[in-house]
């Protein structure tokens, strides 16, 4: 792990080039940075993978993007100047990256899950010039993470892997089934799956992402 504007956990690419692809995994609530990172060894050779921590520390080895009020609805639910605090930061972190691996841009993935994928998402939308694909597990879209500017962007080179589970007890699966049909009215490219099982990833969903991701490279 490094010092950077996040710590993170990395894993150089396996087979080695002057420009790689860079994939940045962003966790959910309460999680840490290892907990995507598991993923990282059956992700593809080529990609430098990433994995930073959240800013807010919730408890030993327990961190989220920004807080969450479990007893509120709408748009109450989450905290929002926090959460648009975290982009923020993802923007500077994932500049760092760049310039310091020498990353492919044209060839940059953000793979969330959760908190994570409802941030990768609003980055993805908010700046389509600086990310080309998303996968977003488990996630949702919060309109009030999104520039004003949204509807005037143009996105044609943005992509979007999209799951989540039919019995999620954490975030409900009609939250995520509304995500399709959003980024097909502003012209997103993307897919959309689900799985019988709750806020995880089944082992048929990683199979799926990572055939999509394969599909890319």
């Amino acid at each position: 792990m490094k010092k950077s504007t996040l710590e993170y956990l990395i894993r150089k690419p396996k087979k080695v080039s002057t420009n790689p692809p860079l994939i940045v995994l962003l966790h959910g609530y309460g999680s840490n940075e290892a907990d995507l990172f598991s993923f990282a060894e059956e992700l593809p050779d080529e990609f430098l993978i990433i994995s930073p921590r959240a800013p807010l520390t919730l408890g030993y080895g327990s961190y989220a993007w920004y807080s969450i009020n479990f007893n509120a609805d709408g748009p109450n639910f989450s905290d929002i100047p926090e959460a648009k605090k975290s982009l923020s930061l993802i923007d500077n972190f994932l500049q760092e990256i760049i310039e310091e691996f020498g990353v492919d841009k044209k060839q940059i993935f953000l793979l969330g899950f959760s908190q994570g994928t409802i941030l990768s998402t609003a980055y993805a939308l908010n700046h389509p010039n600086k990310i080309q694909h998303v996968v977003a597990l488990s996630g949702y879209v919060n309109e009030q993470l999104l520039v004003d500017s949204v509807a005037n962007n143009s996105y044609e080179n943005l992509d979007f892997f999209i799951s989540h589970g039919t019995v999620d007890q954490v975030i409900p699966v009609e939250w995520a089934r509304k995500t399709p049909a959003f980024l097909n009215a502003i012209g997103v490219k993307n897919i959309y799956q689900e799985y019988p099982v709750g806020h995880g990833v089944a082992p048929q969903n990683f199979f799926d992402l990572k055939k999509w991701l394969e599909e890319r490279m």
